[in-house]
């Protein structure tokens, strides 16, 4: 299966009025990590994945999709 992973963060940040670095405290990562995977230049791994969709209280699922562009 090929893909590219797509992220809604920048959404979920948008929708819980949260900026790069107040994500990135909550998940215990840094601000430059936060906008690196939002812009798709940095794959997060699972746990920090679980982390970013924990912290809007949604699946992991509703925060990244692999697409096939």
């Amino acid at each position: 299966m090929e893909g590219n992973l797509k992220n809604h963060i920048k959404v979920w940040r948008a929708k819980n009025d949260m900026t790069q670095a107040d994500l990135a405290k909550k998940i215990g990562s840094s601000r430059q990590a936060v906008h690196a995977i939002e812009k798709g230049k940095y794959i997060p791994s699972t746990l920090l994945a679980l982390k970013i969709a924990q912290v809007f209280e949604t699946s992991v699922e509703e925060v990244f999709e692999i697409t096939s562009d």
